[in-house]
């Protein structure tokens, strides 16, 4: 991606996460993990 990050639409976090509080995500072969807590915070795990 080069957009300027200003130029990009914000994206709700909820609705990347469909079921439950976690997701997984795949970047190059490396596999994280995107949780919302109960207190509403993101944590990105690897």
């Amino acid at each position: 991606m080069t957009a300027d990050a200003g130029q990009l639409p914000p994206v709700d976090a909820r609705s990347l996460i469909s079921e439950g509080s976690t997701r997984l995500i795949n970047l190059d072969g490396q596999i994280y993990t995107l949780r919302i807590t109960r207190a509403g915070k993101l944590i990105l795990t690897k």
